[in-house]
């Protein structure tokens, strides 16, 4: 099976500019489609920004709404699946969600952030109750998280035991926080025996100051490309073989005792 390239976006875009966003989500998307990718994964809430404050409740939109159908067409355009963060509304809920659409532009998965971070998530959005959600794309069995979501090993483990092989996190990760993008993430990666590719916002946003670092780790915690702190596009491969090799010689999975594990619950 061949290698599955992917392409991390490290952007903020402009906060509260969604044909901006777009515009910057198109042009990435024909640059990683140039350089062979199949697969682009913009970070957290990039359709709106991740600072728009009470923007939240005008900005956000259905899984199915006009965000989802613009790059719906980005993705057939250039002929590549896109994973995205964006506000979803569903009735008077608002969630911090992520949705993967196919190269078809078929609407593959949309995830809501189950752990919601600091005052301004909490204050807008609901947390989601679904902790393992999964597509598949040219063989490749995916996961998505969230940013937060990730640094619970139990998330990760779930996703695991679930069959996920590439994890995708669109994140806002913000300074002084850094050490998750350099070292949580890798180990994350290693423990449960999958790709995870983790792609951050940067520079400074409203109150925040996000610190790029995004990254693709491997199941044997080796961090095959890595962005540095400005806006960058980066390139690294998910290799089902080496996946394959890693998971036999590693034997995390096959050797929890879960009946010890009742007390995590």
């Amino acid at each position: 099976m061949p290698s599955l390239r992917t392409a991390l976006l490290q952007s903020s875009g402009r906060p509260g500019a969604v044909a901006e966003n777009l515009k910057a989500l198109d042009e990435a998307a024909a640059r990683a489609a140039d350089a062979g990718a199949r697969l682009l994964v913009a970070p957290e809430l990039f359709l709106t920004g991740y600072a728009i404050g009470d923007a939240v409740p005008e900005l956000a939109e259905p899984a199915a709404g006009p965000g989802s159908e613009a790059i719906a067409e980005i993705a057939v355009r250039h002929g590549l699946a896109v994973l995205y963060g964006y506000p979803e509304r569903d009735g008077e809920r608002i969630f911090n969600a992520s949705q993967l659409i196919g190269p078809d532009g078929v609407r593959l998965a949309n995830y809501r952030k189950t752990h919601l971070f600091g005052c301004f998530e909490q204050e807008w959005f609901t947390p989601g109750e679904q902790t393992v959600v999964q597509a598949d794309l040219d063989g490749i069995r995916i996961g998505l998280l969230i940013c937060y979501d990730v640094e619970f090993p139990e998330n990760v483990r779930a996703h695991a035991l679930a069959g996920t092989d590439l994890l995708l996190v669109p994140t806002a990760q913000m300074h002084p926080f850094q050490f998750v993008a350099e070292s949580v993430v890798p180990v994350r990666a290693f423990e449960s025996q999958m790709y995870v590719a983790y792609v951050n916002r940067t520079g400074p946003e409203g109150e925040f100051e996000f610190v790029g670092l995004s990254c693709l780790a491997g199941p044997d915690g080796v961090v095959r490309t890595r962005a540095g702190r400005g806006e960058e596009l980066v390139i690294g491969e998910v290799d089902p073989e080496f996946l394959a090799a890693s998971r036999a010689a590693n034997p995390y999975l096959a050797d929890r005792r879960p009946c010890l594990y009742g007390s995590l619950a």
